[in-house]
């Protein structure tokens, strides 16, 4: 049974794709947040606003630019996106992809946004068993964020509590596709890539992880379909 609404980080990568998909059953009426951090892989927000638009959703896209303020080798120039899942990390363990606090960050956001407009379900694609190494993808992390928000914002006084939906925290790529394909989402414009084409470089650590899930699947990814069907590959 739906109910009331909700506001989703959709980024329009896999993850959030399939978050939107289960958030449509789920809910009268939900809302994107989509947010141009200036990521190297910005291409995900064109993306992201094309499949919206095409299911009718409603979104919002913010300029939240955090080239100059934080450093991760998803957005600075001078620092090289790893070719692989084996050279993804520091010595410390930290994938070099890792934007300090990301998720934190729009957390944030989207429970402003759901406040000024009466909302109080949030929506996240967080996925930790492909990306064990990010803090602020797990279930204790969302939790307190949770905490956070409900004791930062008029949830305090009301007694109305935000809760921050994790429909796909533990669940792996593959799974997280397969219950895409039971929600029949359509992920022919959905970009992975970290380093900025809407051709998959298919050597970076998100390219790893797409094409594997979808190799034990033994199905063609949608994306990779339609740029054939383009002319793009």
């Amino acid at each position: 049974m739906k109910k009331n609404d909700a506001v989703i980080l959709f980024s329009g990568g896999l993850d959030s794709t399939t978050a939107l998909y289960w958030a449509r059953q789920r809910f009268d009426r939900v809302f994107a947040l989509i947010v141009h951090y200036q990521q190297k892989h910005a291409v995900e927000v064109d993306m992201a606003q094309k499949t919206a638009s095409s299911l009718g959703v409603e979104y919002n896209l913010v300029n939240f630019p955090l080239k100059h303020i934080l450093s991760s080798a998803l957005i600075d120039e001078d620092k090289e996106i790893p070719d692989s899942l084996e050279t993804s990390k520091n010595d410390q363990g930290v994938p070099f992809t890792y934007v300090p606090f990301r998720n934190g960050i729009f957390i944030s956001l989207a429970a402003a946004y759901a406040e000024s407009r009466g909302i109080f379900d949030l929506v996240t694609g967080f996925n930790l068993i492909d990306t064990p190494d990010y803090p602020d993808t797990t279930r204790e992390f969302t939790q307190k964020m949770a905490d956070a928000v409900n004791q930062g914002t008029s949830a305090s006084i009301t007694g109305r509590k935000f809760i921050i939906h994790t429909p796909l925290i533990e669940r792996s790529k593959k799974e997280i596709l397969e219950l895409g394909m039971q929600l029949e989402a359509d992920y022919s414009y959905s970009v992975s890539c970290y380093r900025g084409g809407e051709v998959p470089c298919l050597h970076c650590p998100s390219c790893d992880i797409r094409m594997k899930a979808f190799e034990e699947l033994e199905i063609e990814d949608p994306l990779i379909t339609r740029l054939k069907k383009e002319g793009k590959i």
